[in-house]
Parts: structure tokens; C-alpha cells; sequence
């Protein structure tokens, strides 16, 4: 890695810290450059603004989980096994630790900044990225049956958000992983209660 990467590593990983700590508002370059070990001219040279370096951050928290592996429908699989596996997926994403950092820090700039908050639904995350396209197979296949694919497609995700991911983030309560497969079982048999076709 080019020295010059590592400073600019050294100072998202300083924003995040401080950002998550203290606040964007509340957090000076002269901090930021005290926490990556590195002069305040550097910071100002890698991100002109901390709304920049704000900006940074969420983008490699978008370019982390844009890597992630997307699960494509398997007509030779049965229909809840693979929607359990997204679903499995989707909370492991919801509630580490990394993405709930960047999480609370975008959320307290959205109080702010309320454009931040179109910015952020719009984001592809997760099975967002790739949820229609799995679904639209699952209805030419004939092993779902829905009328509004985006639409469901929220819900199946904001299930799981909902009790998952805002719980967790606020602090309302600490998820065991046998309340996870609890929220996932229980959030695949009612999508499928309601989209697969009667027999």
C-alpha cells in the first residue's frame, strides 16, 4: 500500500472513530489529525471538508458490502431455504458492528442533512442489491406469486430491519443469535404465507 492510501486509511479510520464518538459537528481537524497520527495538512490534503471526509465514509461502507456475494434463485432449491439464506445474510449485515458505526453516524448527520436520508434509502445495500431480480425469477419459475415485486421486496427487508436493525442501533435491546433465527424464520414463513402460490 502507497503511503499516501495508508494516511487517508489512517484518517477515515480517525472520522469514523471520532465521528461515532463525539459526532460529526462536535469532531475538529485538529482532532481528526491527533487521532490518524498524521498533520493537519495531510488531512486538509486527502478531504477538504468534514462533510467530504463524511461523504468518504459512508462510501466505503457502501463499497465494503457492494462486495458481498448475491444469491441468485435456484429453481432446483426449495423457495424458503433460499429466502431464509438472504434473510440470513441481511441481519448478519444489519447488526455488525461495522455497519451500525456508520449507521448511527449517518443517522445523527440526517437529523441535519435531511437530503442524507434519500441518499441513503436509495443505496443498494444488502440484498437490495439483487432482492427483485430473485424474485422475478421465483415468479417465472412459479414458486412465488406477487403482483408488486418492488413493493415486496421492501417488506421482506423492512421486516428485518425492524426488528433487527433499529433495535439494535437504538439500544431498545441485545439480539441473541436465537432471536435472530427466531425474526428470520418467523419473517420467511409470513412473506411466504403471502406470496407462494396455493397448491
Amino acid at each position: 500500500m502507497k503511503l499516501t492510501d495508508q494516511k487517508r486509511r489512517q484518517i477515515l479510520d480517525a472520522a469514523e472513530e471520532l465521528f461515532h464518538s463525539m459526532g460529526v459537528e462536535h469532531t475538529s481537524m485538529d482532532q481528526l489529525a491527533l487521532q490518524a497520527k498524521v498533520s493537519k495538512r495531510t488531512v486538509y490534503n486527502h478531504f477538504a471538508t468534514k462533510d467530504q471526509l463524511f461523504q468518504a465514509i459512508l462510501q466505503r461502507m457502501f463499497d465494503k458490502l457492494s462486495q458481498a456475494s448475491e444469491i441468485r434463485f435456484d429453481a432446483s432449491l426449495p423457495i424458503d431455504q433460499q429466502l431464509y439464506k438472504i434473510a440470513e445474510d441481511e441481519v448478519s449485515m444489519l447488526g455488525s458492528d461495522a455497519f451500525l458505526r456508520v449507521a448511527k453516524i449517518a443517522i445523527m448527520q440526517v437529523m441535519q442533512r435531511p437530503e442524507l436520508a434519500q441518499l441513503m434509502n436509495d443505496s443498494a445495500l444488502g440484498c437490495k442489491r439483487y432482492m427483485e431480480s430473485f424474485l422475478q425469477d421465483a415468479c417465472t419459475a412459479g414458486a412465488l406469486q406477487i403482483a408488486d415485486i418492488p413493493f415486496a421486496s421492501k417488506q421482506f427487508v423492512y421486516q428485518l430491519k425492524s426488528f433487527v436493525f433499529y433495535p439494535t442501533l437504538f439500544g431498545l435491546e441485545k439480539q441473541t443469535a436465537a432471536t435472530q433465527r427466531h425474526i428470520i424464520n418467523e419473517a420467511v414463513a409470513m412473506f411466504l404465507a403471502r406470496y407462494r402460490p396455493a397448491k
